[in-house]
Parts: C-alpha cells; structure tokens; sequence
C-alpha cells in the first residue's frame, strides 16, 4: 500500500524541492514529481501542488505537463508558473504583464476570504494583509471558468484565486519561502483540506539518510571533500555514524581560497570534536594556476570544480586508496537547483560541486551525496541532532571555492556590450522614482551604475547585470550616510530592481578615500591571484572580527565580503559588504547591522591603504543571489 503524500510537480522553480520540504516540516510526507508524470505514479497522492518553473507559458519549450492531472479528483494548488497552468487548464488567459514582482508585495483579501470564518479554506485564520513574496514577469489577464478572486496586490489583481467545485486553488506568490510569513498556515490549510494525516518527522529523515550511505556504500570506503563549511562538516558526521571511522576519510583542501588562518581552525575544530580521520592538503599553487587569467565567473567556478577532482586523484595515488573508494560530498539541493540540476530548472550558477568531472563520477556510481535533498536549515538541525557543537554546526556557509569567487575578475580590455549598455542602465536609473527617503536624504541622493556585472537570479532565470550606486550626503573625510530606516532602503531597492531591465543590485556608498574623485574609479585589469586573495582576507578578517565581538555572527546567515576591479590604480581595489538574512538560501534579505557597528567596520577598513571605496549590498535573493558570482 502506497504512503499517503503530497506530491509536488516540478517545473523547474528555484523552490520547487522547498515546498516538498515545508509540507515535511509540518509532519506531511511530501514527494517530488515530473508534470508529465502518469497518474498511476500518482497513486497515494492525497493532494497535488504545482510549481513555479522558469519557462513562460507561451514559450515554445515549455515543461512537459499531463493535462490528465487536472481530471483527478483531488485537490490542486498552483504557484506563479503553477498558477498559470492552473488557470490555462480552465481557459484562463495568461501573457507578459506590464510590470513584474521580484520581491515583496501586500496581498489584499476579497471580501470574506480571510480570517477564522474565511470562504477560502487556504487562508482560514489568516487576519488581514499579508506580506507575500513575488518572483514573476508574466500575469494572468483572465481567470478560468468558475475561478473567483481571493486576493490581489497593487500590480497583481489574480494574486490568489479558487474554485471550490473543482477543489482548485492558484497563487501567483511563494508561499513556500519565510519571507511569505503566512506560507506554513496555507500550507497547513491545504494539508487540512486534502484530509493528510501527520506521517512524517526528523528522526524519520535521519535514519533515512544514514540507511542510504549504508546502502550506496556497499561496503565500500568514501573519501569526503571537506570545506570546513556546515554541510561539508554535517555530511562528515553522518557518514561516521554510519559506516565508522575506519571506513571514511577526510580530505580538506587547502585551495588558497581560504579566509584567513581558515584552514589551521577547521582542522583544530574538527580535532576537538573527535574527528581523527582527516588529512589536509595544501594545494594552494595548483587553484590559483587552474584560474589564473579567468574572468568569466562560470569559467572560474567550472576550473575550481575540475582542479578538485585533479588533487583528489592525486592525494588518493599518495594515500594507495584504490578505486573502490567512493567520493563523497556536502552538496545540498539548491546547489543542484541553480545548477540547473533538475529536468526543468535553469542554470543560475555552476557549483563547484556539479562540473562535468563530478557528473562523470555521478553517472559511473562513485559519488555519495547524503544531504542532496536538504536545504541549510534541514542539515544544520541534523547536525544538532547527531550532538555536533554550535561551533560546527553554526559556522556561516563557505563554500568549495571559497574566496575565489568573491574576487571579481576583468582584462582591462574595453567590452563593447558593456559600452552600449552602461548608458542604457543609467538612463533607466535615472528615469525611476525614488521617493520613498526623506527630505534630506532625497536632496542629496546621486544616483550612478557600477561598470562590472554580477550574477542574480529573477523569475527562476540567471540574470547577469550591472548593480546602481546610491550616494547619500558626505559626511566627512570620505564617509558617507547611510538611511537609517530598513523598509526605505528595501523599498527603494526593490523598486529600482523590478523597473529595471539592466540592473539586478542596488548598493549605498559607505566610504570613498576623500583624495579620490568619482572619475578616478575605473576598472582595471585584476584577476584572483594572491595579492588580491591576501587583499580581501583582511577586509573579510576585519568584518568577521567586529561580528563575532558584537555578538552578530549569530544573527545573520553569511557575510560576504566581494572585491571589485574598480579603483583608482591596478594595486587598489573597492570592496562590498553583502551580510544576509537567510534559513534555506533559496531566498534571502539583506541584512540592516546596528549603526555603531556598521560604523566601526567600515572605519576599520578605511585604515587598509589598498581601499578605495567601500559599498554596502541592499538586495534581496531574489533578484540577487548571495554572491556576485
């Protein structure tokens, strides 16, 4: 007999495996699945959700989807692409809007869909307007037969739809993210209104995972990348636990791309736990010769994925370990998902983890990936529960490449694109209202386009765009204002990010060395070498130093610091500061650090005679990803 479920229909969105999570999270068993999946697979299914997907509807490769699912007699629930498969099942009518949503949005309710006695059993309970989360260019314009509105926003009218007849509802949002707060009670509701029964927990998850290293080692002995990072750390513990000591070994390589004294405190961290079976590898000359003279991100990043495989044969010919050693490695589903890792998905970033080396491994049977289906905070409740320290198990996320990928690279040569488009990103910046500051704040606002492009990530596509510089009034020796209200700074980055189609970052300028004019900043030619690693490691130190002291390395998720090419001479650099507020990585906000704080770092980094500038990163994920690159 099959086990009761949620299934969730993949169609390729960044978060398709994260609404799979939140129904488990709740106590329901939930399954991922094809939209072209048979309906006999479907059997035990108690209700069915669609997700968002990458493609538009009126695409020519859209994902394959059996139409059948929509005759079954069981609930459905679409979400943003899903919303659109919904309604066009009914005749609905679905195109490119006006405007996008990337971001945050206030969903109103119609009249008597919310609250105790909603007439929309989704949002029984649920009081008032409600902050949703959009990521979506493409608007339903006519609603399917027998749909009624259940909620709107300012620029969405069908935010949120039903037909109770069919037991079909569709949502343009994601309610599947934190920054949805009511997404756990819809989802909820809709579990209630399925009829599931509570069938799933974490201990059921663990020993899961450990049954499957069991199974997939088949008494074979697995050598496991170590970062030093959470998931590299936590997949290490489980994989003890499950095959012991003497079957698995360590390797932590030192690539260069650590921050500083990186490697000397995960070995010392690893030894305190217990950890005996671990060897390091300085292989510091090999990264840095594998990326010397890249520019392109993906390059860079492919090149660091391929050169771990290289040092892994080579420490594996030194240590005699033959080829029934597995490989084993941290890698966590939204490193499979922006891979462009799933039937549907788009690549938004190759991980290290997903180079072509690795998928050769994949294919042939000889990589074990233990946490693949987990997000961040899934894998860090494992960890406490296999009794690893908050040291471990709390670190903020490093991973493989490390600070290779921090360090924005460029070859001085001039970029045609680059040279058509700028003017074009200034024009759109120029052109969009930003009313929201105050009155002092407004008057001295300059608005300008930063001349390198980072990756983001809007509508489940890559995008690969240049960030806006707002520069608020100086304030003395090259220090700058910074707005101190966060819903201003939010709203004003979401607006220029949603009307743009050049931007994709908004920054604020926090310090500029005061001898130093806007016209001097230029892109140089600078690659990820050690000068410029040495550089960022003690910009980097200086921020994780003041975290750590004021007690806010535990507040946020993961700071990153990014050093840009853009600066007055080849030997200087400009820096920016991106800390995040995150619990699944699929979505994260920028994070708004006490005044006193932001002041002493920024300070500290004034002093470093390598600075030019220093800028602050006040985007969310979406339409930014973590990282530039």
């Amino acid at each position: 007999m099959s086990r009761e479920k949620i299934v969730v229909l993949d169609f390729g969105s960044q978060y398709a495996h994260l609404i799979a999570k939140r129904f488990r999270m709740l106590g329901y068993y939930s399954e991922i699945a094809l939209p072209s999946a048979d309906v006999e697979s479907l059997a035990g299914a108690k209700g069915i959700v669609f997700s968002g997907g990458p493609a538009s509807v009126y695409d020519e490769n859209t994902p394959d989807f059996n139409s059948e699912i929509l005759n079954l007699d069981i609930p459905i629930l679409g979400l943003c692409y899903g919303h659109y498969i919904v309604q066009l099942g009914y005749n609905g009518k679905v195109g490119k809007g006006d405007v996008g949503e990337f971001g945050f949005a206030t969903l109103n309710f119609a009249d008597g869909m919310g609250g105790a006695e909603s007439k929309c059993p989704l949002f029984k309970g649920i009081e008032g307007d409600q902050q949703v989360w959009m990521s979506h260019q493409d608007t339903v314009f006519q609603m399917g037969d027998d749909f009624e509105v259940v909620g709107s926003t300012k620029d969405c009218p069908y935010a949120a739809t039903q037909n109770l007849a069919k037991r079909r509802f569709s949502l343009q949002f994601h309610c599947e993210v934190k920054d949805t707060p009511c997404g756990n009670q819809i989802f909820q509701n809709f579990a209630d209104y399925c009829g599931m029964e509570k069938n799933w927990d974490q201990d059921t998850v663990l020993n899961i995972i450990l049954e499957n290293i069991k199974k997939e080692a088949d008494g074979r002995n697995v050598l496991l990348f170590l970062s030093g990072g959470v998931d590299s750390t936590i997949t290490f513990a489980l994989l003890n636990k499950a095959l012991g000591q003497d079957r698995v070994l360590g390797l932590h390589i030192d690539n260069g791309f650590m921050r500083k004294n990186e490697s000397a405190n995960v070995a010392e961290a690893y030894r305190k736990f217990g950890f005996t079976n671990f060897i390091v590898e300085d292989a510091s000359e090999s990264f840095l010769k594998a990326i010397a003279g890249l520019t392109d991100p993906q390059k860079k990043r492919m090149a660091v994925g391929e050169n771990f495989i290289t040092v892994r044969n080579e420490v594996t010919a030194r240590q005699n370990l033959d080829d029934s050693w597995l490989l084993a490695q941290g890698t966590l589903y939204p490193d499979i998902i922006e891979s462009g890792g799933t039937k549907n998905s788009h690549t938004i970033k190759t991980h290290h983890n997903r180079v072509a080396g690795i998928q050769e491994l994949i294919a042939k049977g000889l990589i074990i990936e233990p946490i693949r289906d987990l997000y961040k905070d899934e894998v860090r409740a494992i960890g406490k529960k296999l009794g690893l320290p908050d040291e471990l198990v709390m670190r903020h996320p490093f991973p493989g490449p490390g600070l290779s990928i921090n360090v924005l690279c460029n070859d001085g040569k001039p970029d045609a694109k680059n040279e058509e488009e700028l003017p074009l990103a200034q024009k759109e910046l120029d052109e969009i209202k930003l009313d929201m500051f105050c009155e002092k704040c407004t008057a001295s606002l300059k608005r300008s386009i930063l001349p390198v492009r980072s990756v983001g990530v809007q509508g489940d596509f890559r995008t690969y765009r240049f960030p806006a510089l707002l520069t608020f009034r100086e304030e003395g020796n090259g220090f700058y204002h910074f707005p101190d209200k966060r819903e201003k700074i939010e709203e004003c980055s979401s607006t220029i990010t949603n009307s743009a189609k050049y931007i994709n970052r908004t920054c604020i300028k926090l310090y500029q060395k005061p001898d130093i004019a806007d016209r001097d900043l230029k892109i140089q030619e600078g690659y990820c070498d050690r000068r410029r690693l040495d550089q960022l490691r003690e910009v980097d130190n200086i921020v994780l130093t003041e975290l750590h002291k004021s007690g806010w390395y535990d507040k946020i998720f993961q700071h990153l610091t990014i050093d840009l090419p853009y600066a007055s001479c080849a030997d200087h650099a400009t820096f920016v500061l991106r800390p995040v507020i995150s619990e699944d990585v699929m979505t994260a906000r920028f994070a708004m650090l006490p005044k006193d704080l932001l002041n002493t770092i920024v300070h500290k980094i004034a002093e470093l005679p390598f600075v030019d500038a220093l800028y602050f990163d006040a985007t969310n994920k979406p339409p930014a990803t973590f990282g530039w690159e």
